[in-house]
């Protein structure tokens, strides 16, 4: 089977899949998104790592020369200010891998994503 069309099934087996740097990163966003969203269930969905919380709370995902971070297109308009220094989309963060992870500012934004999906309940 081609990799790069693997079928992960956990996030741990995704995450084995990278050189031990990617590992450390992914670790601990994953670390940060538990922390932010401690009722989100973890899963994978378009084989990336998912939290889910009443439906899709958050993705990412590793790439050659970035780590993406997908929360919702209205958490990249409440955080523009502080998304400045990355590359952004409608519902895509991307974070270089060569770069510090700004753990602190992943926390605020799904701490915020959490608020938005419970507040629709």
């Amino acid at each position: 089977m081609d990799p790069s069309k693997k079928r992960f099934k956990t996030i741990d087996e995704y995450i084995g899949t990278f050189p031990n740097k990617v590992q450390e990163i992914l670790k601990n966003l994953r670390r940060t998104i538990r922390e932010a969203a401690p009722k989100a269930v973890e899963t994978i969905s378009y084989q990336m790592p998912t939290f889910k919380l009443n439906g899709n709370l958050v993705h990412f995902a590793a790439y050659k020369n970035h780590i993406g971070f997908y929360p919702s297109p209205s958490e990249i308009d409440v955080f523009k200010n502080e998304l400045f220094p990355y590359k952004v989309s409608k519902g895509t963060i991307k974070f270089p891998i060569d770069k510090p992870i700004p753990y602190d500012l992943v926390r605020k934004i799904v701490e915020y994503r959490v608020m938005e999906v419970l507040s629709k309940n």
